[in-house]
């Protein structure tokens, strides 16, 4: 049976694909596209895809499909207080930081400016961007 310029096209197409993706040398690209186009027949054709993946209908194909994600695990119950991934971490850093503060404030004996507030306010802010910033919504 004779091959039309849409199933040369089409062979071309897939030939161009496996090139992108570095299954063919751009020699070899070249051979196969001169010999897709110079086809005649649909037997001309064969021989050109065989080996290169992508070729075999989906229906006759051995790779399975990955299977889609599990749901997320629902929350203990109604009164599982859920809180943003961000306060656990950087609440830790903030307790880390008044921590050494308040050591090195022993160990000198004297008042020692707070510098650890300043962590806070990442932290303030962004529990009010989560409370009142309307995403999610």
């Amino acid at each position: 049976m004779r091959a039309g310029d849409g199933d040369r096209k089409a062979v071309a197409e897939q030939l161009k694909s496996a090139l992108d993706e570095g299954r063919l040398d751009l020699h070899e690209y070249d051979e196969r596209l001169q010999r897709t186009y110079a086809a005649k027949t649909f037997g001309d054709l064969d021989g050109l895809l065989d080996d290169l993946p992508g070729t075999v209908p989906v229906q006759h194909s051995q790779v399975q499909p990955a299977a889609a994600p599990p749901p997320p695990a629902a929350a203990a119950g109604p009164a599982a207080v859920r809180r943003p991934p961000w306060v656990g971490g950087y609440g830790g850093v903030v307790v880390v930081c008044v921590l050494i503060w308040l050591f090195t404030m022993l160990a000198s004996g004297h008042w020692i400016y707070p510098w650890p507030v300043w962590m806070l306010i990442p932290l303030v802010l962004g529990f009010f961007g989560q409370r009142f910033g309307g995403r999610g919504r």
